[in-house]
């Protein structure tokens, strides 16, 4: 059986069901009825209700200090002053800043136990964004590819997969092709990137005609199995002249939202391209990711941390709202966080250092439990091991079962080796069951 995360074991329920078949393929026929039972068991175990269809990831690069924000520990002696505030949800506590997130805090769960085993940033965003680590022989998909991958596209005309404000790791297609990347687009406030003709319509018009004398020439060379039309070029350059002529776009243009609305999300990138997240997420788009960095806190820990906690709160929070407000919340799953935490101890500038051993995220909507908190950490730092550990993989399969993934599902890749979507066990305490 796969090694389970903690809070998963003890329980016959939580056996996969690659598992059950495995042992009872291996046994008499004596083993049909109560393995019958637990597969029934499993099924009802699904989410309820229809699956999400859609992720947003609030990408928060550099390694958010866990301390200063969903886990704090206000009288502990490694809070070197950090305090924290009572939420909507009784007994649960945020780091001083989240005024507004604390408000729906009942809609959230926390999870306060992820663990990891990469504290290299690079290697560690890798890991977050794809639920494996980095390999020398495959470069795996991320979150969003998958999910473009195994949803249809619905008649979408621009990208499915985005980028907001991305960094040096943007989300990748890996393995499924550079056609499932992200498309990387910056601060909504201004013009949307290579969408636009650099010439007038009547020029760009004579540039297609001219290319297509081209490329008919081109096609009368070639074999009659080689059809030019098929080429790999063909179908890009339909897909951009597409995007490009699409009404959609408008998703991109915050500017069109109300003034009260952008108001709540805050003045910043971020807050905008959390606001264009849930446009462009109630256009049809699978998968939209907004970064916010600036939390590699190794000097000045506490005011870096603050100044960032005061952009995310009010995005976060409006988000959350408006989700709900346009009856997104149920079909959007949200994910919330960065490639690993920060360390208990204060360094001797001031700063936190990485933290892979034990950092929160927070996740809500699609099928997530509401008002849960998944886990605990040492608040004396005695012990790295936190309570009911949950893997970076455990993640990914929870969140694909979400959206109605199978997470055990194998893919072939390009050299002919099967992977399976996720080598994560399914965290059923954060579902909706």
């Amino acid at each position: 059986m796969k090694n389970l995360p903690e809070c998963a074991c003890g329980s016959m329920d939580h056996i996969s069901r690659r598992t059950l078949l495995k042992v009872g393929g291996a046994a008499s026929l004596a083993w049909l009825t109560p393995i019958a039972t637990l597969l029934a068991r499993e099924v009802e175990k699904s989410p309820k209700g229809k699956p999400a269809h859609s992720v947003i990831i609030l990408w928060l690069a550099g390694g958010p200090s866990q301390l200063e924000t969903f886990d704090p520990h206000p009288d502990s002696k490694f809070s070197f002053g950090t305090k924290a505030i009572k939420t909507a949800l009784p007994g649960v506590q945020l780091a001083e800043g989240f005024q507004q997130l604390a408000e729906v805090m009942g809609d959230l769960s926390l999870i306060r136990s992820v663990v990891s085993k990469e504290a290299d940033h690079e290697r560690a965003v890798y890991n977050m964004k794809t639920g494996y680590r980095p390999s020398p022989t495959v470069v795996h998909p991320s979150i969003g590819a998958v999910i473009c991958h195994e949803l249809s596209d619905d008649g979408l005309d621009i990208p499915r997969h985005i980028s907001i404000l991305p960094d040096q790791w943007p989300a990748r297609g890996g393995y499924l092709g550079a056609q499932y990347d992200a498309f990387q687009v910056y601060d909504p406030q201004g013009p949307i990137q290579d969408v636009s003709p650099l010439v007038p319509k009547d020029r760009l018009d004579q540039r297609m005609k001219d290319l297509s004398v081209v490329e008919q020439a081109f096609d009368r060379g070639r074999p009659a199995n080689l059809d030019a039309r098929t080429t790999l070029h063909q179908v890009t350059m339909a897909r951009a002249l597409k995007i490009m002529s699409s009404d959609q776009l408008k998703a991109f243009d915050v500017k069109q939202a109300p003034a009260a609305q952008r108001a709540a999300y805050g003045d910043t990138p971020f807050g905008r391209g959390c606001l264009a997240a849930l446009r462009l997420i109630e256009t049809g788009v699978r998968c939209v990711e907004v970064n916010l960095g600036g939390w590699d806190t190794h000097v000045n820990n506490h005011e870096l941390q603050a100044r960032n906690v005061k952009v995310l709160d009010p995005a976060f929070a409006a988000l959350i709202h408006d989700l709900k407000e346009r009856g997104l919340f149920d079909s959007t799953v949200v994910l919330c966080g960065g490639e690993f935490g920060r360390t208990p101890k204060m360094n001797p500038v001031g700063g936190r250092d990485h933290w892979p051993y034990a950092f929160t995220v927070a996740m809500a909507g699609g099928g997530i439990r509401r008002g849960h908190v998944l886990g605990a950490t040492d608040p004396e730092g005695d012990s790295k091991e936190p309570e009911k550990p949950v893997r970076v993989q455990d993640l990914h399969a929870t969140i694909q079962t979400a959206l109605g993934i199978n997470p055990e599902k194998e893919l072939i890749t390009p050299v002919g080796r099967p992977l399976a979507l996720s080598d994560g066990s399914v965290i059923r305490g954060l579902l909706n069951v």
